[in-house]
């Protein structure tokens, strides 16, 4: 048993590996109706790389709260998360703007000639991923009930759901994420988030008290009531609503030691 936890992260990290597997081989297709061509971003490939995403999101859930119930808890398991997290969710969600960005640039007319260096963007979200797990890594004194920048896995699950808008395309979401200066602006904004002094709240804090857990609770109930009523599309409502709680909630700033 006092392996569990490091092989529920190695699952962490296989999820991620075939998530890249995935959306390596996604490639955009042209549809039609009524006689208009349209592209159409969301590929099956891409889509399943999105699930592997979730499913490697699931297994970061649960390592850690098992190996504290475990009593394992080592150094090296503290590196082996973060070099799977930098995979499932750096690595693989880059990866999926690289292949949005390029399906944006096949859409032009001049696609043959679309430069690559257009989609290198893509990889800022992974470096700045790096970026943030290092200093988290280092960093002695970590808040119990706050993050400083937004943490790797909350930046890579928002990128995970964009394949799925496309696919989906609730309230007709899609046809956003096929443009070139939207994917740039989310890569933009989540670099900065992720690098950024800013403090953001924990989804399980030390203290369950009123004061350090509305924020969560305001979180888990818009998210579950939402979806009945807008199925996917809550997610991205939800990302925002955590975005707009960090930033005006305050919450105990005890240190772990």
């Amino acid at each position: 048993m006092k392996h569990l936890p490091n092989l529920l992260t190695l699952a962490n990290l296989f999820s991620g590996c075939i998530a890249i597997a995935f959306i390596l081989n996604a490639q955009p297709f042209i549809s039609s109706f009524n006689n208009a061509e349209y592209w159409v971003v969301g590929t099956e490939q891409m889509y399943w790389g999105a699930y592997f995403i979730l499913f490697a999101a699931f297994f970061d859930l649960i390592d850690g709260p098992v190996a504290r119930a475990l009593k394992v808890t080592s150094p090296i398991g503290v590196q082996l998360d973060s070099l799977a997290d930098l995979v499932s969710f750096g690595v693989a969600p880059s990866m999926i703007l690289f292949k949005m960005l390029w399906a944006t640039y096949m859409s032009q007319p001049e696609a043959l000639d679309a430069p690559m260096l257009a989609m290198t963007p893509a990889f800022i979200i992974v470096c700045a991923g790096a970026l943030r797990l290092a200093r988290f890594n280092v960093n002695q004194q970590t808040s119990k009930n706050s993050f400083t920048g937004m943490p790797i896995p909350a930046a890579g699950l928002f990128i995970a759901i964009l394949p799925l808008l496309n696919w989906y395309n609730p309230y007709g979401w899609g046809i956003y994420f096929q443009n070139k200066w939207t994917i740039y602006a989310i890569i933009a904004v989540l670099s900065w988030l992720m690098v950024s002094r800013i403090r953001f709240i924990k989804l399980i804090p030390a203290k369950l008290s009123a004061k350090d857990l509305w924020p969560q609770l305001l979180l888990f109930v818009v998210g579950i009531a939402g979806w009945f009523v807008a199925h996917i599309a809550i997610v991205p409502i939800v990302f925002v609503l955590y975005i707009i709680l960090s930033f005006i909630h305050k919450p105990s700033e005890e240190k772990i030691s």
